[in-house]
């Protein structure tokens, strides 16, 4: 019996990772679908690639520094309870390598290739586990700190807060010291308009996102028997309550309509097994606004020329989202309780806080050794030339 409960487990847990591995094929095509179309290319080699050096830097580095597990040892060691440290580090892996994946959006058009993979192993390797490792793994007993002051540890299901908050807020600062795309904001105040290049690969994209996240948060139990529809019905209500939200205040933009599930979907990762259906579409639809407003302002009034909104998206949803576990989570807003406002926000903040000095400090260092942004020339002829020497839709064929 314990064997059949070991393989469930592990098969459980491995469609888990299948689905959210599947979520990077989401992120490649809502970055091809928004940026221009001689970068296309470029969007969908970076995630693949950043996904290949993450497993290397997570499988060698960043789940030990996470959760202490090493896995150079023989291979019978690695086949006990069915192999399910392994394949729990693929769904793990799956979470960690969504974080280059969140900057790849931020830092579009005009990023250099070789740094950003630099940026991927160091962020995989040692900055995301350090604090994954707090949070889901107890370590450094920040959590009993946090549990003595305010009566609860920090609580993050999915990752509200350990994904996309600190992929966002790791973006951000790459963002700032790259600049802005050339011609984007013009010298006499007026901003050039970069229409996204194809709207039906965005719209693929998004919608690969949603189905994939459904094993994002519900696969988050991690075993069989802690599996909870409350979370597949939660995830369900904030994506169509940002759907809602982007729709109405995005004037029907399909840009936003289509960005609204996510930043729903960011948001009730980590109150998704304690919220109410109802609260859960509440915390979806303030997603879909926070995403509308802070994007629009993000863009037109600060200037900050963060290509796919990742920073509104997944920093600033993330953040409502831990905060909103603290609300919507307890008894009073008709959750299952046992969660605390000030861990929620105590927790939350600590993940701002750690993403922004690591992502200041790996792309400040980046910058001042090797330069993070292609030349002017590079730029203007598009990363899909510059770098990988050949267009999404190359027009005629080349002399050889």
């Amino acid at each position: 019996m314990e064997a059949l409960k070991q393989g469930a487990d592990v098969l459980f847990i491995l469609l888990g990772a299948i689905m959210v591995l599947a979520m990077h094929a989401g992120f490649a095509f809502l970055e091809l679908g928004t940026v221009r179309k001689k970068n296309q290319v470029n969007a969908l080699v970076k995630i693949l690639v950043d996904f290949s050096v993450s497993t290397v830097a997570y499988f060698l580095v960043g789940y030990a520094v996470a959760y202490g597990t090493s896995f150079l040892v023989g291979a019978d060691q690695l086949v006990a309870k069915s192999g399910y440290e392994l394949v729990k580090f693929f769904f793990l892996l799956t979470f960690a390598a969504a974080i280059p994946a969140i900057i790849s959006g931020g830092i579009a058009e005009r990023a250099r290739f070789g740094p950003q993979l630099i940026a991927t192993a160091v962020i995989v390797g040692l900055v995301y586990p350090l604090f994954e490792g707090v949070v889901w793994n107890q370590r450094f007993g920040i959590q009993a700190w946090i549990k003595d002051l305010t009566g609860q540890e920090f609580h993050d299901f999915a990752g509200s807060i350990v994904v996309h908050a600190v992929g966002g807020w790791l973006a951000l600062p790459a963002v700032l010291l790259l600049g802005a795309r050339s011609n984007r904001y013009r010298k006499d105040g007026a901003i050039s308009a970069h229409p996204p290049s194809n709207i039906p690969f965005l719209a693929l994209g998004a919608w690969v996102l949603m189905v994939g996240w459904f094993g994002f948060n519900v696969m988050s139990a991690q075993t069989v028997d802690k599996v909870s529809g409350l979370v597949a019905v939660n995830s369900l209500m904030a994506m169509v309550g940002g759907t809602l939200a982007a729709v109405a205040l995005g004037r029907n933009d399909p840009g936003f309509v289509h960005n609204g599930p996510l930043a729903g979907l960011v948001a009730v990762c980590a109150g998704s097994d304690l919220m109410h259906p109802l609260g859960a579409f509440v915390v979806g639809g303030g997603a879909g606004a926070i995403f509308v407003f802070m994007f629009t302002l993000t863009q037109n009034r600060w200037k900050i020329d963060d290509v796919l909104g990742v920073w509104p998206l997944h920093g600033l949803c993330g953040l409502w989202g831990g905060i909103a576990a603290g609300l919507f989570g307890g008894t009073a807003l008709g959750g299952l309780g046992g969660v605390s406002l000030g861990a929620q926000v105590i927790g939350s903040l600590m993940g701002v806080g750690w993403a922004l000095a690591g992502g200041f400090v790996v792309y400040g260092v980046l910058k001042a050794v090797m330069g993070l942004r292609l030349s002017a020339e590079e730029e203007f002829e598009g990363a899909d030339l510059a770098i990988h020497k050949i267009g999404a839709t190359p027009d005629r064929e080349a002399n050889w």
